[in-house]
């Protein structure tokens, strides 16, 4: 895969719009107007009441003709509630499983996507919303059994997701000290996410490991995207190089 990829993550907001309208095919309509080739999704809701008892992973991969791995941070019964990877290029799920949590249960979802010749490593997260246990979070997804386990020759790392955390927190701070936020690789000013009419905080982030160059970093903030989720989905173009 010799062209630039490109990356979304978006909070979907079990896609309720800021309207307080239901509809999953909306959502699937912003992701389609970014054109990427992998998406991060959180709050997701599969078999959940409230969202009408559908696979809203599924409903979403199925519209954009790609296939979905989910994360259930949360499960009740049939009802479960996460994180998704969805795309078209071919993966292999490493591993689902939850973070150390105190409030809502956290979790995160390891999928290698094969970019071509290269194994893109992505991890894909929904951060708590206290400090501390952002930062036991964090803690942990760089740890061995994470981010920082062995992974296959030549691979690449992304971490996307709702990190719950702006650029001053501590969680943050951790995490750009070993990878690279992609929104600020360019020198031009990051925009906001969140809350989706009114962006004011920075808390939808990509962060890249070595072996990556930023192309491009936009922030789709279109009526559409306004509309579909109290978070606005935040786009990297990326240079998978291949020598590393």
């Amino acid at each position: 895969m010799n062209r630039p990829l490109r990356i979304l993550s978006y909070n979907v907001h079990s896609c309720f719009g800021t309207d307080r309208r239901l509809d999953p095919a909306r959502v699937a309509e912003v992701i389609a107007s970014c054109n990427a080739d992998i998406v991060a999704l959180q709050e997701v809701d599969v078999e959940r009441a409230r969202s009408g008892a559908i696979d809203q992973a599924q409903m979403i991969a199925a519209h954009l003709k790609m296939t979905a791995h989910f994360n259930a941070a949360l499960h009740l019964e049939e009802e479960r509630y996460g994180d998704a990877l969805i795309t078209a290029l071919p993966t292999r799920l490493v591993k689902a499983a939850g973070l150390p949590s105190k409030g809502e249960p956290r979790g995160a979802l390891w999928v290698e996507v094969m970019a071509g010749e290269i194994p893109l490593q992505m991890f894909v997260t929904h951060l708590g919303l206290r400090g501390g246990e952002r930062m036991r979070q964090v803690e942990t997804l760089m740890g061995p059994a994470w981010m920082g386990a062995a992974m296959p020759d030549n691979s690449r790392i992304v971490m996307a997701g709702d990190l719950n955390a702006v650029p001053r927190s501590a969680a943050y701070k951790v995490l750009a000290r070993r990878y690279r936020d992609v929104q600020t690789e360019q020198g031009l000013a990051p925009k906001a996410t969140f809350p989706s009419r009114l962006p004011l905080l920075r808390l939808d982030h990509i962060m890249v490991g070595e072996g990556i160059r930023v192309l491009e970093t936009r922030v789709f903030n279109d009526p559409l995207a306004r509309r579909a989720s109290d978070h606005l989905p935040l786009l990297a173009v990326l240079d998978l190089d291949p020598a590393g």
